[in-house]
């Protein structure tokens, strides 16, 4: 069971990169959109802080993909 967890996080790493990257923002504007530092941000995507459900939900929002694909349970990025 832990496997799995594990497996999600790290999908939700790379996948709020991945969008981060293909919406050619910076960390720095991202951070701005969820009003955190950039250097929290970045630990976030490094996986060294766990992305808290509201910051998970407007990330959500504004890529216009559902939860279960940021977090790696699905991989149809539409909800």
């Amino acid at each position: 069971m832990s496997f799995v967890i594990v497996a999600s996080v790290m999908d939700m790493e790379l996948r709020i990169r991945d969008l981060r990257e293909d919406a050619d923002l910076s960390q720095k504007e991202v951070a701005q959109l969820l009003l955190c530092d950039q250097s929290l941000y970045s630990k976030y995507e490094r996986g060294e802080r766990p992305l808290p459900l509201d910051l998970a939900v407007k990330l959500a929002d504004f890529y216009q993909v559902s939860l279960d694909y940021l977090v790696g349970r699905t991989d149809q990025n539409k909800s």
